[in-house]
């Protein structure tokens, strides 16, 4: 469950912009309609690529290319950018739990640093509107896990009364906490939700700095104290996997960064992936950092398939003949 919402990609070439934008490097920051026309237009000229994004859909997405059975909760409206949506989450095998409105749908604006940094203006529209009664048990029923993009945790009703259903159909909780700054606002709530309803946390050490105040493996020993699977990650040095008294360090592939959008997203869909089939936290950290690099290596959050078909054997090799990542 996430928020519905379709990327607008943009490269800038230096970050002049974000400075003219008043928009912190690497933040997500939440904008009205008026804020979203001006970066449109401080941005006017550059190259810009449209997709269906949000955290949760760009996992969802990458997991059902893996073949898994993967459905998306959200809300659009009846506008061409919700239209878009419907269509482009449906083309990408994900099942699309959508509630429409007459209502403006969100976007995402991403700028893109030279770096490859990314930073989010983010205007939520009618996806901010989701609430707890467009949920029911009969949508969560075909699944085993139940993943939620921190994005939600602002809006409190929502995203406990979905834990809770979740909680009550047997599924497993996982939480991506999204951004450093999401976090630093709902801190409490996020502690909340983690002590009560989640079994897994992905979160990466900034994130987790704004959540324990503590560094990496302090922060991810903190937080596995309190859930089955703990991960933070730390760019290219890879993450910090814990559950129990047991600790990984699984180290990143060396990648050029071109685009730092949606590697997350990428890490969570591939330890996921290892999850479903029952591996080893190593396992699945393996994998988590072979699907993030590479994503980072192309603008957006959309692989082509022959992309998709490396990424499927090297997996195999990883979940059965144990073959360590060079």
């Amino acid at each position: 469950m996430g928020n519905a919402l379709v990327d607008v990609l943009m490269k800038l070439n230096s970050d002049e912009s974000l400075h003219k934008l008043n928009l912190p490097k690497g933040s997500m920051q939440l904008i009205d309609e008026s804020r979203r026309n001006h970066i449109f237009n401080v941005t006017d000229g550059m190259q810009r690529k449209i997709t269906a994004g949000g955290s949760a859909s760009n996992t969802l997405a990458a997991l059902a290319k893996m073949g898994l059975h993967a459905g998306f909760i959200g809300k659009v409206g009846n506008d061409d950018y919700g239209k878009f949506y419907m269509e482009e989450v449906s083309s990408m095998g994900v099942n699309a739990h959508l509630i429409r409105k007459e209502a403006p749908s969100g976007t995402a604006m991403a700028l893109i640093s030279p770096d490859g940094e990314r930073t989010f203006g983010t205007y939520l529209g009618i996806s901010a509107e989701l609430s707890p009664e467009d949920l029911s048990e009969e949508i969560f029923r075909p699944y085993s896990y139940f993943y939620v993009e921190g994005y939600l945790v602002q809006n409190y009703e929502l995203i406990e009364s979905a834990m809770q259903i979740a909680r009550n159909m047997g599924m497993k909780v996982v939480i991506d906490t999204a951004s450093y700054n999401i976090v630093e606002s709902n801190r409490d709530f996020f502690w909340k939700l983690i002590n009560e309803y989640v079994d897994i946390v992905f979160a990466n050490e900034e994130e987790a700095r704004a959540l324990t105040g503590l560094e990496p493996e302090e922060a991810v020993r903190e937080i596995a104290s309190r859930v089955e699977i703990a991960v933070v990650k730390v760019g290219p040095k890879g993450a910090l996997i814990m559950s129990g008294d047991e600790l990984v360090t699984v180290p990143a592939i060396p990648t050029e960064l071109v685009d730092a959008t949606a590697a997350g997203d990428f890490y969570a869909a591939g330890f996921l992936y290892g999850i479903s089939h029952k591996k080893s936290m190593e396992q699945c950290g393996h994998i988590g950092t072979l699907f993030a690099s590479h994503i980072i290596g192309v603008v957006g959050t959309r692989l082509e398939d022959h992309t998709w078909e490396k990424i499927k054997s090297k997996t195999e090799e990883i979940l059965y003949l144990s073959v360590a990542i060079n």
